[in-house]
């Protein structure tokens, strides 16, 4: 993978950009991936039931690692739960989670009739989609892991066609993060109740908008340019306080020696042109 260390984040999409191709191939051929991806074209066709998943190790980490969900692969039975949760019903547990990775497996993997049977396994066209997500999440993850605010641009990317309203951005942490960094709005709003959230999102950009290509475009830049000036300012404050730190450990001992300049002294030496 390439390296975006030491990059702010207009430089760091630019670098993924312009590499993005080769490195969704570099994914896909890498050892690790290659034979994840073999494994699963290989047997998801013989997959019908939420049980059958379960039992295979590979297919259910493959699976957890399409839909970003890698942090949450220890919780086997909870995500056993979630597939065979229906989504018809408000109470069930797929419908009461707030992290909309969930949702989204759930209903791509397609398994119905309390996660008994599934229509979407065998077919071959569903298997590719798979793979490519597969491929994309883990280009994405890796850019993430490096550079966080890179990895919230990718994720606006792919998510922002999507947005119908503003509850589904303020369900999605990464989305509300970068919305309101794009649009002025302070993190305090946060603790806020989710209604005047929502309002506030109002006011400050028309939902319809998230259809126009233009517009998702200058909400990114402004997103890239608003981090990377607040982490200007962070990293000259650290530069100070380095400095001030480096003076106060220096001498013997790590005690600060104060210097005693004599003004009056200064002034009276003779003055050399240069």
């Amino acid at each position: 993978m390439i390296s975006l260390s030491g990059l702010n984040t207009r430089m760091g999409l630019q670098l993924v950009d312009a590499t993005r191709d080769r490195q969704l191939d570099m994914i896909r051929n890498s050892a690790q991936d290659k034979r994840a991806i073999a494994a699963f074209e290989e047997r998801i066709g013989n997959v019908f039931s939420v049980d059958q998943l379960m039992e295979d190790r590979e297919l259910y980490v493959f699976t957890m690692k399409t839909f970003g969900l890698e942090d949450q692969i220890f919780g086997k039975a909870m995500v056993e739960k979630i597939l065979k949760s229906d989504p018809d019903d408000p109470k069930s547990l797929v419908n009461r989670l707030t992290d909309p990775r969930f949702r989204e497996m759930h209903k791509v993997m397609g398994f119905v009739n309390e996660g008994k049977n599934n229509l979407n396994t065998f077919s071959t066209s569903w298997q590719n989609n798979m793979v490519d997500r597969y491929v994309e999440q883990r280009f994405e993850s890796a850019q993430a892991e490096q550079n966080e605010k890179v990895g919230t641009v990718l994720e606006f990317r792919r998510k922002a066609g999507e947005i119908k309203n503003w509850f589904d951005v303020l369900k999605d942490k990464d989305l509300s993060e970068f919305m309101r960094t794009a649009l002025g709005v302070p993190a305090s709003a946060a603790g806020l109740d989710i209604d005047k959230q929502a309002d506030l999102f109002k006011q400050k950009f028309d939902i319809a908008k998230f259809k126009d290509p233009a517009e998702l475009e200058k909400l990114e830049r402004k997103y890239v340019a608003i981090s990377d000036a607040k982490a200007g300012v962070q990293a000259s404050a650290n530069a100070a306080l380095q400095l001030m730190n480096a003076a106060v450990s220096a001498g013997a001992g790590g005690r600060f020696t104060p210097i005693t300049l004599d003004i009056s002294a200064i002034s009276s030496l003779p003055r050399r042109t240069y």
